[in-house]
């Protein structure tokens, strides 16, 4: 079912309540990353140069203890978004009430505005991330319109997009421009892609990903498995893993998705191993079959490299998501730097990551721009490769 877009309202002189998506990293109150303000910037500029009045809103973090009150206001964010626009965005420390109304208020056509972290409201009962109809009645009542571009919490069913959506009035809700690039990208590699689709997925546990595998065997033509979880896999196949991390309780699964996927799915046949998780620790690569009792996998090896990179080149679609080794620590990453540069280097193809750390790692490589798209979204795009509905997407007014 297709979504109405923020340019199918009309947003002149209307006041339109934006749910953005700015939970960036922040160190002793300053920002360290932020790409989630610059990816909102297109919907904020189209409703302000449309002549609307956008009421920017947001979570950051997790909100538990009266101390969070004081580290975790949005703030921040609302400065650092008044630089990228190079206009004022006027910021309301508060989640309700007269000052917040009178803000909104006053805002004038082309202006903007800021309210404080949407989970301050969890400090007493989780009212936002419980979804609590007062509170979704309440924010949608403070606009006419309502733009949710916040892809990352689209998987979760919170009173700052879906409880604003049911209360705004039919038609009356839409995605901005990240959340359809989202929908489209990922909805369509998935669902329609241009074949071969190869799939590589990193990480540390196969129960992480166990829906995503399921759905992507039947979608992909094949599946890269890389990252810790490569030792369950390899455990289900009578392989010795020496002190690798080993999900127990999931090597029976882990033999059950390998009869499934009819030789689709790959796994690495070296890997870098070490006595220790230490980046400084004596390290060697060995072959899947020759892994020493005493020592554990960290990273995928150059043999690993080469048969990924050789799938990789065959594709026409890639969906990428989690590294292949412990990419934090420099001997260990090149595993994941490897996989990013084969895609990466890839011509004509549609290459997608699916957020988390992999996009970290393309973004610390400076392979940005080289990728069809990068997902904003972690825990948002593993649900939507596992095929699941999304809460966030559903609730959007269709056209």
């Amino acid at each position: 079912m297709a979504k109405q877009i923020v340019t199918d309202l009309n947003v002149k002189d209307k006041k339109v309540l934006m749910r953005v998506d700015f939970n960036v990293p922040m160190k002793d109150g300053k920002i360290t990353n932020d790409n989630r303000i610059v990816a909102a910037l297109p919907t904020i500029k189209y409703v302000l140069e449309n002549g609307g009045k956008v009421i920017a809103f947001s979570h950051l973090g997790k909100v538990k203890t009266e101390e969070d009150l004081k580290t975790k206001s949005i703030k921040p964010a609302a400065e650092r978004l008044s630089e990228l626009l190079g206009q004022e965005v006027k910021f309301v420390p508060a989640t309700r009430g007269a000052e917040l109304e009178e803000a909104i208020n006053n805002l004038k056509s082309g202006e903007i505005m800021m309210f404080e972290n949407t989970r301050f409201e969890d400090l007493d009962g989780k009212k936002e991330s419980k979804n609590d109809p007062e509170l979704g009645k309440y924010w949608a009542s403070l606009g006419d319109l309502f733009v949710n571009d916040a892809f990352g919490t689209a998987h979760r069913a919170h009173a700052s997009n879906i409880g604003i959506a049911a209360n705004i009035g039919e038609g009356k809700s839409a995605a901005g421009f990240l959340m359809e690039k989202e929908i489209k990208f990922i909805g369509e590699a998935v669902d329609s892609p241009v074949r071969p689709l190869v799939a590589i997925l990193g990480g540390a546990k196969v129960s992480d990903k166990i829906g995503v595998i399921e759905n992507l065997l039947v979608k992909a033509d094949k599946v890269l498995v890389g990252g810790a979880m490569m030792f369950t896999f390899l455990r289900a196949l009578g392989k010795n893993t020496g002190t690798s991390l080993v999900e127990e309780d999931k090597i029976e699964l882990a033999k059950a998705l390998l009869e499934k996927a009819n030789g689709k799915l790959i796994l690495p046949i070296d890997t870098v191993v070490a006595p220790k998780f230490d980046n400084d620790a004596p390290h060697m690569t060995v072959s899947i079959d020759e892994i020493p009792a005493d020592q554990m996998g960290l990273d995928v090896g150059a043999a690993t490299i080469e048969l990924f990179s050789k799938e990789i080149a065959a594709a026409k679609t890639v969906v990428w998501n989690g590294p292949m080794g412990v990419f934090e620590m420099p001997n260990y990453a090149k595993g994941t730097i490897g996989v990013c540069e084969a895609i990466a280097n890839l011509q004509g193809a549609t290459t997608i990551i699916g957020g988390g750390d992999s996009a970290a790692a393309a973004m610390q490589l400076g392979y940005a721009d080289k990728f069809t798209h990068i997902s904003t979204g972690g825990g948002a795009s593993l649900e939507y490769l596992e095929g699941k509905e999304l809460p966030g997407v559903v609730s959007i007014s269709d056209k």
